[in-house]
């Protein structure tokens, strides 16, 4: 099977959690490789990069009116974005350290896990 047919048929049978699930492990696992870079580095310049476009493209999800997720949800997406941005300047210009963005990344795929997993009924 060619990688692009392997592709086609991944979209088609992953869930959108799912989706969300291996794009911020992806981004997290750029995070993680650039820890500890220093600022100047290329690695840790796209890693930051990827993040914040990620988190900025939840945030603009969140605020669109189609969005089903609830309002108080919607905020709290928008408002982890907002602080991402702000975060992810502090490491390219003072050298933050990347555990607090690795951390969110974290939190945010454990959640998308546990809502992925069958809820077992007593």
């Amino acid at each position: 099977m060619s990688l692009q047919a392997y592709q086609r048929t991944q979209r088609t049978t992953e869930s959108p959690r799912d989706t969300e699930y291996r794009l911020f492990g992806l981004v997290t696992g750029s995070l993680m490789e650039a820890e500890g870079a220093p600022r100047t580095d290329p690695r840790l310049i796209r890693a930051i990069d990827w993040n914040r476009r990620m988190w900025s493209t939840l945030a603009a999800d969140c605020a669109g009116d189609g969005n089903a997720l609830p309002k108080t949800v919607r905020a709290q997406i928008i408002s982890l974005s907002l602080w991402v941005s702000r975060y992810s300047s502090e490491v390219m210009r003072n050298g933050a350290p990347l555990e607090p963005l690795i951390d969110v990344n974290r939190s945010i795929m454990q959640g998308l896990a546990a809502r992925a997993e069958p809820q077992m009924t007593a």
